[in-house]
């Protein structure tokens, strides 16, 4: 369908569109023509991602003098694929409306890992392996042997690739990474580095938050992007955690291990320059004194992580005299070791702000805050005089140079922290240093000061106000929409107590107690005998999981619950956790029904969407709030409280509820889907808790459902399924209208151009 909003013409792929969509789009439309950022919260299931791309393209073809580009960002592989293949579509039917003037050339972007198509490379097991077995064959060094001596291997794709050009260019079109995999088998041109260099040209780029947010990979992916640009991050809920995490480096004993063997392997390999090729050194020192601690353009395969600070904050002059002769630098990097492993050998927990620990480091062992600054790109530079290639055998020193530069170069906002062990497992002895960022702001900074529009939508944004604050920007919009419903597919419920009357919680107090997880146990029982297909259950953590359903196998609850479904139980394995999900898909497929124990901050609670008969029933045992007495969790409260006002009690109660919310809206994908929550913790009675649910929820939940025992969930669950069951008008003829044609659209426009 076709339609207008103000001066834009919408190019919409399906015949009807929801009314939030529209609402959706409208607000869209007016970040963008004001050239701001903007914070939307859309309910799960009713269209968002195509609501996007038809508003932004459509936008774009409406101005064809100054074209946005569109950086959509995701956060899984998976959901990258998705927004391909709606694209697709939408790119299909504005072809066929318009013609040739609709072509756009659409990309995925991802690591080689996923785009390699040598299976030399792509069979190594991790990301990292394979970007050096690439660098491997790819690095400008080695290429030049290779023409000398045809025995050394390289990579017949990126040679095809080189030797095409500026004629290695992709047609206009919408490629998802499988497309791109199989264009490069067809020319013989390498994916990798052919997307890499056509995403300066797309109209639309879809690609991993970390291009954009983490400072290493944004530094030699994203620098090119133009700032006529629209950023979108979908599923952005946890955007804060993604932004700390791009910041933030872990050492432990095996990372400075590791990095003694790094700079062992590094002094032999400056001895045999010295002795077989001293000139190269010599031109490596010469380059830093004048300054220059990068060489200019280098060639692809030489690409490496940018530096770990943001770019305003890189220091633009030269590295300091006493690093540049590459063996005093590995010397600084030995005692910078040294004084680390020191430090890890501690029986108390420590925690130190930057300047503290930069003045230690330097009292200690004589290496001052420029030098720690100037690490990463030092090491950069050896590395590349050097001609290391197997690059992953190099990661423990690099994370020590990460550490370095990023300590040198930020005094607010991180804090150093020193555990001996996991409180969890003291007996263990685990020594960690961490070096924790706690300012969400930091990372997302450039982001929002380079491109003109950043779009920040998901599901769950409740309470909205609290995003500008954490990640310190000003929307120009900030909406909320409800769900517009022909009969309500939601039953969310409150269930506080047992049939017995006792409490049920998972506070810290009641969690153990053998009343609660006996009511819990009986809950899910009743709820297996009533409801069809598929359940899902989403525990607070793993440890937690693991006794419940100890305690439920030795009270003989569990065998109860396997007579009538199956059970099926998430696992820190990825392999395992994999396995699970696809039996419990077929024990729904197949009628014998299944429950699938998850953990609320695991993979399943992110990613995986149970929709129609795979989930009819979500139970959220308890609120899946932070470890609080994580240190590094504590740090970052006390940042938040001094820095943006925000009060502990309200920043954890937020952080578990978008988490709880994340895990409930699994199974909500559709407007015609159905399905039940049930938040069985007594503390979703209080009101600072439960007004933290997203809208979509909360106006479903009604004050009847607030306060439920396990007894009176059962009648309310029998009764919404026997409701579900009957047949419904889908595009809610009767009163308010939740499925609107081109035709809908039209007469709302005229009756609102009257009332203007």
């Amino acid at each position: 369908m076709k339609f207008q909003i103000e001066d834009v013409t919408v190019y919409f792929p399906y015949d009807h569109i929801y009314p939030e969509q529209y609402s959706y789009m409208i607000e869209l439309k007016r970040a963008l023509d004001a050239k701001g950022h903007c914070l939307l919260e859309m309910p799960t299931g009713t269209g968002k991602t195509i609501a996007l791309l038809s508003l932004i393209t459509s936008y774009t073809l409406s101005k064809p003098s100054n074209p946005v580009k569109l950086l959509y960002c995701t956060r899984t592989v998976h959901e990258m694929e998705k927004t391909l293949a709606e694209l697709k579509l939408l790119h299909k039917y504005q072809l066929e409306n318009i013609g040739p003037s609709a072509r756009m050339l659409a990309l995925g972007l991802s690591s080689r890992k996923n785009l390699c198509i040598n299976p030399n490379v792509v069979s190594a097991e991790n990301r990292d392996s394979v970007d050096a077995g690439c660098r491997k064959l790819t690095a400008s060094w080695v290429r030049a042997l290779a023409i000398e001596n045809p025995n050394i291997p390289t990579c017949s794709f990126f040679e095809t690739y080189e030797k095409a050009g500026s004629d290695a260019v992709l047609p206009p079109g919408v490629y998802t990474l499988q497309d791109l995999r199989m264009f490069g088998k067809e020319k013989g041109w390498c994916p990798y580095f052919l997307a890499r260099h056509m995403i300066q040209f797309a109209n639309v780029v879809v690609y991993s938050y970390q291009y954009l947010l983490d400072p290493k990979v944004a530094g030699f992916i994203s620098k090119e992007m133009q700032r006529e640009s629209v950023v979108v991050f979908d599923e952005a809920h946890n955007i804060d955690n993604v932004c700390i995490e791009a910041l933030s480096v872990s050492v432990r004993k095996q990372t400075l291990e590791g990095a003694t063997r790094n700079l062992n392997k590094m002094s032999q390999e400056i001895e045999r320059f010295k002795a077989t090729d001293a000139g190269r050194l010599r031109a490596e020192y010469n380059r830093l004194v004048d300054g220059l601690a990068q060489r200019g353009n280098l060639p692809l395969g030489d690409t490496w992580l940018a530096n770990p600070a943001l770019p305003d904050d890189i220091l633009k002059e030269a590295v300091p005299g006493n690093i540049r002769r590459a063996e005093h630098f590995l010397s600084v990097l030995r005692r910078l070791v040294q004084y680390l492993k020191g430090r890890l050998d501690t029986d108390n927990v420590e925690k130190e702000g930057p300047l503290t620990f930069v003045n230690a480091v330097n009292s200690h062992v004589g290496i001052d805050q420029k030098m720690l600054k100037f690490c990463y790109d030092r090491l950069h530079s050896l590395m590349l005089t050097l001609e290391i290639t197997d690059t992953d055998e190099f990661l423990h020193i690099q994370t020590i140079c990460d550490f370095a530069t990023l300590v040198g170069t930020y005094t607010r906002g991180f804090s150093i922290i020193i555990e001996p062990y996991d409180e969890r497992m003291p007996h263990i002895p685990d020594p960690v240093l961490q070096l924790s960022c706690h300012d969400a702001s930091l990372a997302i900074k450039p982001v929002f000061e380079r491109f003109q529009s950043v779009v920040i939508t998901s599901g769950t944004l409740s309470p909205i106000d609290l995003y500008p604050r954490l990640l310190n920007f000003n929307p120009v919009v900030s909406r909320s929409f409800t769900m517009s419903l022909t009969r309500d597919c939601i039953c969310p419920m409150v269930l506080t107590r047992g049939s017995d009357q006792l409490p049920v919680s998972t506070k810290f107090d009641l969690r153990s107690d053998p009343g609660v997880e006996r009511n819990y146990g009986r809950l899910l029982l009743e709820m297996v005998s009533v409801v069809p297909d598929g359940i899902v259950c989403f525990f607070v953590s793993y440890s937690y999981m693991d006794a419940i359903v100890n305690s439920w196998n030795e009270t003989g609850i569990l065998k109860e619950i396997m007579q009538r479904k199956l059970v099926f139980i998430e696992t820190q394995d990825v392999v395992e956790t994999t396995l699970a999900l696809d039996n419990y898909r077929k024990a729904c497929d197949c009628g014998r029904g299944a429950v699938f124990f998850s953990v609320a901050r695991g993979k399943v609670a992110e990613g995986i969407d149970f929709d129609r008969h795979y989930g009819r029933l979500v139970i959220m045992f308890g609120i899946p709030f932070q470890y609080t007495l994580s240190r590094i969790l504590l740090a970052r409260l006390e940042y938040l409280r001094e820095t943006f006002q925000i009060k502990e009690g309200d920043f954890l109660t937020f952080d578990a509820l978008r988490q709880a919310a994340q895990c409930v809206g699994r199974v909500i994908r559709s407007k015609a889907d159905y399905g039940m929550m049930i938040f069985a913790d007594k503390r979703y009675t209080r009101h600072d808790k439960r007004s933290k649910l997203p809208g979509w929820i909360l106006s479903h939940l009604r004050d009847a459902h607030l306060n439920l025992s396990t007894d009176m969930a059962v009648h309310i669950a029998r009764e919404f399924l026997r409701k579900m069951a009957q047949p419904y008008d889908k595009t809610g003829g009767s009163g308010k209208k939740t499925l609107l044609s081109q035709q809908d659209l039209e007469k709302m426009n005229a009756t609102e151009g009257i009332m203007f």
